[in-house]
């Protein structure tokens, strides 16, 4: 099982909960539709990773997003996720009426920073940016989600039981786009505007 880091404790989850197209914007960038309602998937164990790989093959696209731990239902930690996405797969299986997990569970395909512990009063301050080669790429936070973390949760936990420490990514803002080898990530979660986490990578 891959793990993660909150609190300096290794955490292993046994899947990631994701949400598709809960920023406006974004949902704009794509040229997608805006769903009727809350749409979701999975990431299995084997697409978390802690480093930055570029896959060899396909069209990938990061999405960066705050990411948050659940514990006996309910939030106990925030991290800075990566929701990668092989773009062009995922776009001739939807135009087919597939399912799109070969573009969105593959092998390191959930990347994280460490967590640290949230106040539930605190969910809905949170912000996100991500700096590629120290170029602001994208930036949003709480206010902006067509849908709010606990509305996701508690929608998710009508389909799916959350083990201790699996993960429930909550979507992505506007900006996303391809990535190189050699590029330097930096990823933010603020709180209050005021960072909260600080995450390096080099695309390996």
């Amino acid at each position: 099982m891959k793990g993660l880091f909150f609190e300096d404790n290794l955490v292993c989850p046994s899947k990631v909960v994701c949400i598709a197209r809960n920023y406006v914007e974004h949902i704009k960038e794509l040229n997608n539709e805006q769903p009727g309602n809350i749409t979701l998937f999975i990431k299995p164990n084997s697409s978390v990773s802690t480093q930055l790989f570029l896959p060899n093959f396909g069209e990938c696209h990061y999405e960066a997003e705050i990411s948050f731990l659940v514990k006996d239902g309910d939030f106990v930690g925030v991290g800075f996720g990566i929701d990668l996405t092989l773009r062009d797969v995922q776009s001739a299986l939807k135009d087919k009426g597939l399912p799109w997990e070969k573009a969105k569970a593959f092998d390191n395909a959930a990347v994280f920073s460490d967590f640290v512990a949230i106040d539930k009063d605190d969910v809905d301050k949170l912000g996100i940016e991500l700096y590629i080669n120290d170029q602001l790429k994208q930036k949003g936070d709480v206010s902006l989600m067509i849908n709010k973390p606990y509305e996701i949760l508690n929608e998710a936990k009508k389909y799916f039981s959350f083990c201790d420490y699996d993960v429930l990514m909550t979507g992505t803002p506007k900006g996303v786009g391809r990535f190189n080898r050699g590029d330097r990530f930096l990823g933010r979660i603020l709180l209050n505007d005021k960072a909260i986490i600080e995450k390096e990578w080099n695309v390996r």
